[in-house]
């Protein structure tokens, strides 16, 4: 049986084919689906042909390699087109990226290699005729300019986000089929023409995410859902009172720009290999400007672990430079003419030029002062960078720069990482980046395990937790001379102080293996919620159990959230005659929506606490 990947759709046409469909046919629709990404089908240039059944054809074109239009979509069966195999197509194939520039602010990694800034607008213009201008605001003769707002016409579009997300919220991912995907995406393109996009983005990733949820896809995480669905809910929920700058957030934008920065002298850091879930292979070069601002050069494409190991050695494609990204890491380059994205990638357009240049160590001007900051204050910066529902354009890194002494090995449930102490007698865990077993990470982590009392400067990633932990990405080399990508990079056991020496096991520091809080008590209903829906979470009975718990930790407010989360998910009222009215699935929404964002929020703080000085002040 022959099969080539379906083309993408448009999430408008999807949200079309869907609507023109009979209640009956609406039935029919996740089982039609499901039965046609199973059959056979072919490409002839831009058309792909799905075998509906032997004698029955289904065409969907794609010029440009997107289907645009309904119209785009044709079936030979006898009640085409007002059949259901059109828009099960639609539904079976993947998403369009609608939005230039999704909500959830995807890495670099999880996308083509961005394009030359000098070839294209800032902005994306909307041609759509019911599309609106961004509002203005008139200014008063009187008195002073009034705060920009919302138009009447980006609230209705907000408020139809909010009411499609809450449907997801409570049918779960079980009962979001088609239909409840198709009011998203509607909603979704009606936000985007109304410029909101990153409400449109956002609720795009719902999409994506209950179709992975459903499709059975092991990269699916229940947190990356709740993580997507409560910055859709929140996001629509705030445009209605935002106002200023704080409505410009909400807005987000349509595309990521790059901005002029003029002439730049960059220094090269390490560089890291990039690997994802969607089969996208690379790597991410990072440096770091004079003032010790943080850029990237990445070069991601299709491919997966196979081409992240060969681009390391490729050229970087930044003006007339021939370092090899693997060089670049350990180089320096002259731009000119530089152009640079809100999250620090550079550009690489037809006017950037870019010399190579001498580099800078680790313990050298400029790079030097990355580690002169605190452990606790780079902390609060990366968790403001990751945090869940941070405002686009934010800026800031993720990455750690520490000076740490080797402890040895700790095992935990999920394996095996390395206990290291920094600044201020913090005890710190350090983490493998990437488990592939084609890239260095965990053989490096290991041979390190073996090297108790060594001290390193490192570079890490951030992972949010009880404890201070982040992903290990390099280090200075064990000898002192030079740095390791421990991606890429293979230590050996002659570059160890001792090479005989086994993996040594190191005890958890005092109070480490203390950390908990019964805060989970409450994100796992949080979560719940998601896969089940409001229903599963109302039959749950009484929760005071629970709630005493995370009473007797402090957290009176999570207590209280977790009752009225319950409360509301088993609500039901009745009219007069005693029959069920519908449940209130926009109350259940708000609460489950502040119960997300408070549990986030708690989480962080106590991740930034984890990382403060133990020692007493003075």
């Amino acid at each position: 049986m022959t099969t080539v990947q379906l083309p993408p759709v448009a999430p408008e046409v999807t949200a079309t084919l869907v609507e023109d469909l009979s209640p009956r046919l609406r039935k029919r629709l996740d089982a039609a689906a499901t039965k046609l990404g199973a059959r056979p089908t072919h490409r002839d240039g831009d058309t792909v042909t799905i075998a509906v059944d032997d004698e029955t054809e289904l065409r969907l074109h794609a010029p440009g390699g997107v289907v645009a239009t309904a119209d785009a979509i044709t079936c030979g069966c006898l009640l085409a087109p007002a059949c259901v195999h059109r828009a099960a197509a639609a539904c079976a194939a993947p998403m369009a990226d609608a939005v230039a520039e999704p909500a959830d602010r995807p890495t670099p990694e999880a996308a083509e290699p961005e394009p030359e800034p000098d070839s294209e607008p800032d902005s994306e213009p909307d041609s759509e005729p019911d599309s609106e201008p961004t509002p203005t605001s008139a200014p008063d003769s009187d008195t002073a300019p009034s705060p920009e707002v919302a138009t009447p016409a980006q609230r209705a579009a907000a408020d139809a986000l909010w009411s499609a997300g809450a449907a997801v919220l409570e049918a779960g991912v079980d009962g979001a089929g088609a239909v409840t995907q198709a009011a998203l995406l509607r909603a979704a393109h009606t936000a985007r023409l109304r410029q909101l996009p990153r409400a449109a983005g956002a609720a795009l990733s719902v999409v994506t995410l209950l179709r992975a949820a459903r499709a059975g896809d092991p990269s699916y995480r229940t947190a990356e859902l709740v993580t997507a669905l409560a910055e859709l809910l929140g996001t629509a929920h705030r445009v209605g009172a935002a106002s200023g700058a704080e409505l410009a957030a909400v807005r987000g934008r349509a595309r990521r720009p790059y901005r002029p920065d003029g002439a730049l002298r960059l220094y090269g850091l390490f560089t890291e290999p990039v690997v994802t879930d969607s089969g996208h292979g690379g790597v991410r070069t990072w440096v770091a400007g004079t003032d010790g601002r943080l850029c990237t050069v990445g070069d991601v494409a299709p491919g997966g672990v196979g081409r992240a190991l060969g681009v390391a050695d490729r050229a970087v494609r930044l003006g007339d430079s021939a370092l090899t990204h693997r060089e670049l890491g350990r180089a320096g380059l002259a731009v000119s003419g530089a152009t640079v994205s809100p999250d620090g990638r550079l550009g690489a357009g037809k006017g950037v030029k870019a010399v190579t240049a001498r580099g800078a160590a680790w313990t050298e001007p400029p790079l030097a002062a990355l580690w002169a900051t605190p452990p606790s204050d780079q902390a609060a910066r990366a968790l403001r960078s990751t945090s869940r529902y941070a405002d686009p354009d934010g800026g800031g890194s993720d990455l750690l720069f520490l000076d740490v002494e080797l402890l040895g090995a700790v095992r935990e449930s999920g394996g095996t990482c390395l206990l290291a102490r920094c600044e201020g007698g913090i005890p710190v865990r350090l983490s493998v980046a990437d488990d592939d077993p084609a890239l260095a990470h965990r053989d490096n982590l290991m041979l390190l395990a073996a090297a108790p009392g060594t001290r390193l400067r490192i570079i890490g990633r951030l992972v949010p937790a009880l404890h201070p932990r982040i992903a290990l990405l390099a280090c200075s080399h064990p000898t002192g001379e030079g740095t390791i990508d421990l991606g890429l990079d293979r230590l050996r056991r002659a570059d160890l102080p001792d090479p005989a020496a086994p993996v040594h096991l190191a005890s958890p520091q005092p109070g480490e293996s203390d950390a908990y809080s019964p805060l989970y008590l409450l994100e796992r209903r949080v979560e719940q919620a998601v896969p089940a829906g409001r229903a599963a979470l109302g039959m749950l009975g009484d929760v005071t159990a629970e709630t005493r718990r995370i009473s007797r930790a402090g957290l009176h407010t999570a207590a209280g959230l977790l009752t009225a989360l319950c409360a509301s998910a088993a609500r039901r009222d009745r009219d007069l005659f005693g029959r069920l009215l519908p449940a209130d699935t926009d109350g259940f929404a708000l609460h489950w929506l502040t119960a997300a964002r408070y549990t986030a929020a708690v989480a962080e703080s106590l991740c930034a606490a984890s990382w403060e000085d133990p020692r007493p002040a003075g």
